[in-house]
């Protein structure tokens, strides 16, 4: 869904689609609760993650029309942040209501989570054209500070998904956020089976180390990802050689997870990982924003979910390779080191497809 998903936040607005979203994984969450048997079950997952699509390009496109190019690394760290700290105490406190409580509560409290979440979003969010307090000097300063330009006009014909799928950048952007993702979600779904079958950590333990890596990710993608790349380019230095030193330096650490391979307890493991972890979180927001730097004008949700298609091609498969590994090698290290490779991959991406960080020229200057 996520190429769909974007091309509908650029002719609908991130206010129509977020607000339909947010509500309909409500209801999935609350559905997945209730399921009576397996079938159900699926289809509340379904929606799920057909209701889920928009979140992330939603919030590229939103944050490129309400943030400067100086103050946008660290407001776009904080939504990707939220999704590291939110792992952090979530699988402690999802795996508390799963052990003491049952399946079904620990799905409701997402639910409940979720539509606290709509609520919100509903009375709070305006595209900045549609803030009625939004004064006109703080428009201005947004505007000359490099944000996105609303086009209503333009918004209702969008730059083509073909004419973006032409572009090289947009390979190069994909690759690094597919080889990013890979890691994450292999981390997300197996780190606490790895603690428990590959160093012996009991399940209820397992559940709270777990949380380490994840603290220390939100903690530099704050603060490398999102403050000091914009202290550094509100200190003059160049922008384009600041967010792809930070973006390919963050990468290079997530290669640490090669370390956890080898690992013999679960304090080196934990190290390993965490270093990996925190590597890939610090290049994450700089990657995010990279969307509403170099797309066209209203095509920035279109651009987002073309690009991250692969890096959910990516988290879906991470979790199948990795199962399938480990159930052959009885051991970890063939999918650290898989994840590895894949890692150099997203380097490669970044580095010589994806290249200087500047706008893609509109189709019209191209013809």
């Amino acid at each position: 869904m996520q190429m769909p998903a974007g091309v509908l936040l650029d002719r609908l607005g991130v206010r129509c689609v977020g607000r339909i979203s947010a509500l309909l994984w409500s209801v999935a969450s609350f559905a997945a609760a209730l399921s009576p048997g397996l079938g159900s079950l699926f289809g509340a997952r379904l929606l799920l993650g057909v209701s889920e699509s928009p979140t992330f390009p939603a919030n590229a496109k939103s944050l490129g029309y309400w943030f400067t190019q100086e103050e946008r690394g660290l407001a776009t760290a904080f939504t990707d942040a939220a999704a590291k700290f939110s792992t952090a105490i979530g699988v402690p406190l999802i795996g508390l209501l799963l052990l003491h409580f049952g399946w079904r509560w620990s799905f409701a409290a997402t639910g409940f989570l979720s539509f606290f979440y709509f609520v919100l979003f509903y009375l709070i969010y305006r595209n900045p054209s549609e803030d009625q307090g939004l004064s006109p000097n703080e428009l201005q300063f947004i505007l000359e500070g490099g944000a996105q330009l609303e086009d209503q006009v333009k918004a209702r014909s969008g730059t083509s998904l073909g004419y973006l799928l032409r572009q090289r950048k947009v390979y190069g952007l994909a690759l690094g956020w597919g080889a990013y993702n890979y890691t994450f979600f292999l981390l997300l779904t197996w780190l606490p089976s790895y603690l428990s079958v590959s160093l012996h950590m009991d399940l209820f333990h397992s559940i709270f180390y777990t949380s380490v890596p994840w603290l220390f990710a939100t903690f530099t993608d704050l603060l490398i990802g999102g403050w000091l790349v914009d202290d550094l380019l509100r200190r003059g230095y160049n922008a384009n050689r600041v967010r792809q030193t930070v973006m390919v330096t963050g990468m290079a650490l997530g290669l640490a997870i090669f370390g956890a391979a080898s690992a013999r307890t679960p304090v080196g493991a934990l190290i390993w990982i965490s270093l990996a972890l925190g590597g890939l979180a610090a290049a994450a927001p700089v990657a995010w924003t990279v969307p509403s730097l170099i797309s066209p004008r209203e095509s920035v949700g279109t651009l987002a979910g073309a690009v991250n298609f692969c890096g959910q091609i990516a988290a879906i498969s991470a979790p199948i390779v990795t199962g399938y590994m480990v159930s052959e090698t009885h051991s970890f290290a063939a999918a650290f080191i898989t994840a590895t490779v894949i890692l150099l991959l997203g380097i490669v991406g970044y580095t010589f497809l994806l290249g200087r960080i500047e706008p893609i020229p509109e189709p019209e200057e191209k013809r």
